[in-house]
């Protein structure tokens, strides 16, 4: 198998709810006027808490500075597992469970802490960029090691750095979860047709906070708009997705819902390092697929509704 590290450098920003008015231009910018911006990795994820907006260097730029707006200090670089060009599956499973042995245990052994961002097409692992040497130590035995340099993909030599290696994360400890009574959808949407909902991913977006009102506290409000490398992904509940154009939205032949599993009491944090694996490893264990989403202050696990109990496996 190929991992690759990806030629984008993040910025991992959560923007405060009351706050949205302010970023409400450059959003619409970086996801519908593309032709008007250089940014090539866009994910937003609206939470109960806040929107989490993972984006490269040239959509951070698009940003205005304000006090709505917190940003995490570090730089962080995407990894991606491939196999002849596709993404890599040694089982039947999707999701974060056919990478959980090969890649998500070995970084949280070493105390590298990672954030996760799974999507219809792929799953994206981002580590800290002064991390990497690290990751690919602990990685390059498992796999052959590419980074991408002006769009070529160049093989990244071996490297030792045992010895100069200071393991500063922090163990993970064993967080709450709680599974809320939605049903999701992992979906796509070719990128040309993206003007045709325009209007709806507008309203959804920006629009729609009281969808999920107090005579419905077993659910919570939760979607992610990803626009990465010209490929688009959705993660929504059913709810929401009655308010798209069912002839546009595209899923896996078999149309699975998911049920979610929200990880953390208290905001995670980004030092803590191994909550992805103790929550991947049972299910990869089990053979059963899992979408996993991080966000600024929560991760959030999909798994396929017939594994509903998901809290039983992973004790």
């Amino acid at each position: 198998m190929d991992l690759h590290i990806l030629e984008h450098r993040l910025k991992v920003t959560s923007i405060a709810k009351q706050g949205l008015f302010v970023f409400t231009h450059p959003l619409i910018k970086l996801i519908f006027l593309r032709s008007r911006t250089r940014c090539k990795f866009l994910s937003l994820t609206e939470t109960p808490e806040d929107f989490t907006l993972v984006l490269d260097e040239e959509g951070f730029k698009e940003l205005p500075c304000s006090e709505y707006l917190q940003v995490e200090d570090s730089m962080w670089l995407a990894l991606n597992v491939v196999s002849n060009g596709h993404a890599s599956s040694s089982s039947q499973a999707v999701g974060v469970t056919k990478i959980a042995k090969s890649v998500i245990a070995p970084l949280a052994e070493q105390h590298v802490s990672v954030f996760m961002l799974s999507t219809y097409q792929t799953d994206f692992i981002l580590v800290r960029e002064k991390d990497l040497s690290v990751v690919i130590d602990t990685l390059q035995e498992e796999f052959n090691i590419y980074r991408e340099v002006g769009g070529e993909c160049v093989p990244v030599p071996s490297q030792d750095v045992h010895n100069g290696f200071q393991k500063n994360g922090k163990e993970a400890t064993v967080h709450p979860v709680l599974s809320p009574l939605n049903k999701f959808c992992v979906m796509s949407l070719d990128p040309d047709t993206l003007p045709t909902i325009a209007t709806t991913l507008i309203d959804v977006l920006f629009y729609s906070n009281a969808s999920h009102s107090s005579q419905d506290l077993d659910c919570v409000k939760f979607f992610s708009f990803s626009l990465i490398d010209g490929y688009i992904s959705l993660v929504m509940d059913t709810e929401a997705q009655r308010q798209f154009p069912a002839d546009l939205l595209f899923t896996s032949s078999s149309g699975e819902l998911w049920r979610m599993v929200r990880i953390g009491g208290q905001p995670l944090g980004f030092d803590e390092c191994g909550i992805v694996a103790q929550i991947s490893q049972p299910l990869a264990n089990s053979d059963i697929s899992a979408y996993y989403i991080s966000t600024f202050s929560f991760d959030h696990a999909l798994v396929s509704l017939p594994h509903r109990s998901m809290s039983s496996i992973m004790l």
